[in-house]
């Protein structure tokens, strides 16, 4: 397969609109500076992180002081043409953060990664994890970094103005809404201009209503993405419309934040990892969670989790051993405790205990009852994928230029034929080896 078809293939799979890059680094950006210690180049999307990465990185450099690494992080939005520019032309970083799933598949399949299941600690890792950082070939390219909760945060204070309680299942979230728009509050503030952000927010919320079981139905074929229960879970969605904010769709996640930070409105769905964000930013406004919303017919709280990116090493670094050395520090239970207490983060990391109060709430209703981020788990494969045509659709949806029905049709359609296209590609490989 050539380069350009590659790269083409790697922008395809990959989400969000990007903006390219251009880089004078040398091939593997690694390099050795006057005082002789190795110089790596890491790449990440979280430049909201770049303190805590610094200071754990520093943890590391202070016991390997011949190593030096450069933490670049990027927007997210731009990181994967960016990368996938300097995956392509031989001129990157040593050490990437993946996306997970099919991000990572994507990426070790065309050969532009290390395999890492021959590093310590990294196959001591849960093997669930793991599964979010293998290629097709069932190598491991990545060192997992957490798990991921999908949440509903909320500004305490503002439900004690008001004297509500903090709702636990659907209908209580709907009452409790109603009441926050009588008073001129916007209930949740929710952007919709990009559109992972509408298929996260159906991550959230969904599970209360198609329940654990359907999940499990779609896996092993019962089910599929037209059945009711799916139907169920976008009629909730249209029914959430009416308390985010005017012209959603038009929003960014900055400007849902915002509305969060100003007290503009109440509660603020997307992944746990806002915490950290929330905390920094607006200290003094007490801020709580909702893991989930109680199952419908269960009465069990299902909260959304993923396994959130990896890091690995790139084929082309010039210093596969200091990057692999690196990696190892990342597959330790020391990384995972300065990870989980700088960043408010649940590690992938066995033994690593969190501190934070918020985390292990989360961590605990995620262990006693979770369900998977169904299109980021299942339907991620494919060029597009069943993910993007799902949330490009959810925005046509909110703009009445789609129904469910025809929604669900078109992504159960597209979901076909990503899993005709596996099919071949695995025959490929196998024929290949």
């Amino acid at each position: 397969m050539n380069k350009k078809l590659i790269y083409m293939l790697l922008l395809m799979v990959f989400s969000i609109v990007s903006v390219g890059c251009s880089s004078d680094s040398e091939k593997g950006a690694g390099k050795s500076s006057s005082d002789d210690a190795v110089e790596l180049e890491m790449y990440s999307w979280r430049t909201e992180d770049r303190s805590a990465y610094e200071k754990i990185i520093e943890e590391f450099e202070n016991e390997n002081p011949d190593i030096k690494i450069n933490f670049q992080p990027y927007e997210s939005t731009e990181y994967n043409t960016i990368l996938t520019n300097s995956l392509v032309s031989g001129t990157g970083p040593d050490i990437v953060q993946i996306r997970p799933y099919s991000g990572s598949r994507t990426i070790a399949d065309n050969g532009y990664l290390v395999a890492l299941d021959d590093v310590p600690g990294v196959l001591d890792i849960d093997e669930s994890y793991l599964e979010a950082a293998k290629g097709s070939d069932g190598h491991v390219y990545g060192v997992p970094l957490t798990l991921n909760a999908g949440v509903i945060f909320y500004n305490q204070t503002i439900f004690d103005d008001l004297g509500l309680e903090v709702p636990e299942t659907w209908d209580e979230l709907i009452e409790v809404s109603k009441k926050m728009k009588e008073n001129d509050i916007t209930p949740i503030a929710q952007g919709g201009r990009d559109a992972y952000l509408l298929s996260m927010l159906h991550g959230v919320i969904s599970p209360s209503a198609y329940g654990s079981d359907y999940v499990e139905d779609v896996i092993d074929g019962t089910a599929d993405l037209q059945d009711d229960r799916m139907v169920k879970s976008l009629e909730r969605m249209e029914e959430l419309a009416e308390y985010l904010p005017k012209d959603f769709i038009a929003l960014d996640d900055n400007d849902a934040q915002a509305m969060f930070y100003a007290e503009e409105a109440a509660m603020y769905i997307n992944g746990d990892y806002r915490l950290e964000t929330f905390e920094t930013n607006i200290p003094d406004i007490p801020i709580g969670v909702i893991p989930g919303l109680k199952d419908d017919s269960s009465g069990e709280v299902s909260v959304m989790n993923w396994v959130d990116s990896s890091y690995g090493v790139v084929k082309d670094s010039n210093h596969p051993e200091e990057a692999l050395k690196f990696i190892e520090f990342m597959a330790t239970q020391e990384f995972g405790q300065l990870f989980s207490d700088n960043l408010n983060r649940v590690s992938a990391i066995e033994g690593v205990t969190a501190d934070h109060e918020i985390v292990q709430k989360i961590n605990q209703a995620s262990e006693a009852s979770s369900t998977p981020y169904l299109m980021l788990v299942h339907f991620g494969d494919g060029s597009p994928s069943t993910k993007t045509i799902f949330e490009d659709a959810l925005q046509g949806m909110y703009l009445d230029q789609i129904t469910k029905e025809e929604l669900l049709k078109s992504a159960q359609e597209n979901a076909d034929r990503a899993a005709e296209e596996e099919v071949e590609e695995l025959e490929m490989i196998e024929e290949d080896d």
